[in-house]
């Protein structure tokens, strides 16, 4: 049994003073360090708002093709033996472009010229048969039935004159088919036969680009292909020409989508101006019809609280974050369309949006905070209602 003498009731309660202040001690250092703790603030990139644009931009790139684009062939099979001309060579009306073997269209000629040349001795026998006959029916030494027949003789060898003078004429439309003619002033495009090659009725042998009118032609999506419609302005731009810039308008919109890109071919009409040369890369600028304002922000900068899109804004007073919901137009190769939500100014996080707090501290780049939270304005677009 422990018993407290006056001598151990000092060292206990000794001990007990020294264990309560070092207690103290341990508290307030806890404190003090507590106390000496730095506030996270979370470094973050931001986008500033610009003012809404009132009309997208739909672009586009194509080629500059001709209006119109003749493929030729030859109406009659054969051996090719002659081509005079080559891709990019100017051709005039009826001018050459290329010969067929025609020996055997000639030998077709001869014959038929053979086959006339029998059939106008028939008509020539059948009218003297026919005036002999009418002389001796007008003395009644013949019937007229006699007369009659001689008459249908006659009337049968013309007529087989008719068709002999026909097939010569065929026959001599073949020879000349066997010549290849241009049937407009124009460009060769394309040369696909070639000295040696046989080929068949109409298989197109050339293409030949028709002088005059120029056009764009685009691939357009079935979401945008309504923005088109036939004589709608468009601005066109050249790839090897920064400073040409032409007014075209739509002239054509095709009926139905291509099956294998599923888009709608669109020909833009050009005005004359030699500097456009056929094949030239393009690109078609248009304006949105009935198009809405809307803010263009990056798509990291889109977050979502409690299954509702919103954006991240910066304080630039108190240097702190607030959601705020926001309403998607739509998405864009470049970011998200904001319909409603935002206005110009607005300071936005845009990056690491799933850190963000309400009333977080942030901390905004030096080159930022420098000019009180601002960066260069991010471009808007807009969207048809």
């Amino acid at each position: 049994m422990f018993v407290v003498t006056p001598r151990n009731h000092v060292s206990f309660f000794s001990k007990a003073l020294a264990l309560a202040a070092a207690l103290a001690v341990l508290t307030a250092c806890s404190e003090e360090k507590k106390a000496e703790a730095p506030e996270v603030v979370r470094p973050v990139k931001v986008a500033e708002i610009a003012a809404p644009d009132q009309g997208r931009r739909l672009e586009y790139s194509g080629s500059v093709k001709a209006r119109t684009e003749m493929n030729l062939g030859f109406r009659v099979a054969g051996k090719v033996t002659e081509r005079l001309v080559d891709v990019g060579d100017r051709v005039s009306h009826g001018e050459v472009l290329a010969r067929l073997d025609n020996v055997d269209y000639e030998l077709a000629v001869r014959r038929a010229e053979a086959d006339l040349a029998s059939a106008q001795k028939q008509v020539e026998i059948s009218e003297l048969a026919y005036r002999r006959a009418d002389s001796l029916h007008s003395k009644n030494i013949t019937s007229q039935s006699e007369l009659e027949q001689a008459a249908l003789a006659r009337d049968q060898a013309v007529s087989a004159r008719q068709s002999a003078q026909s097939a010569l004429d065929q026959a001599r439309n073949q020879v000349a088919y066997t010549e290849l003619k241009s049937d407009q002033n124009g460009i060769v495009t394309t040369v696909s036969a070639d000295i040696g090659q046989v080929v068949s009725i109409g298989t197109p042998v050339m293409a030949v680009a028709v002088d005059g009118g120029k056009e764009v032609q685009v691939a357009v999506p079935e979401v945008e292909v309504g923005q088109f419609k036939p004589g709608k302005t468009v601005k066109v731009r050249f790839w090897s020409a920064a400073d040409l810039v032409l007014d075209g308008k739509v002239r054509e919109v095709a009926g139905s989508a291509d099956a294998q890109s599923r888009t709608f071919a669109v020909r833009v009409s050009l005005p004359e101006d030699p500097r456009v040369l056929l094949g030239m890369t393009a690109t078609i600028e248009a304006a949105e019809d009935n198009a809405v304002q809307t803010w263009s922000i990056p798509l990291a900068a889109l977050g979502k609280k409690e299954g509702h899109p919103v954006v991240w804004i910066v304080d630039r007073e108190k240097g702190t974050v607030s959601s705020r919901a926001v309403t998607v137009a739509d998405f864009s190769d470049d970011g998200v369309r904001v319909l409603q939500g935002l206005e110009k100014g607005d300071l936005v996080v845009s990056a690491g949006t799933q850190f963000m707090q309400e009333d977080m501290k942030v901390k905004l780049p030096e080159t930022v905070a420098s000019r009180f939270g601002s960066v260069s304005s991010i471009s808007t677009a807009s969207i048809a209602p």
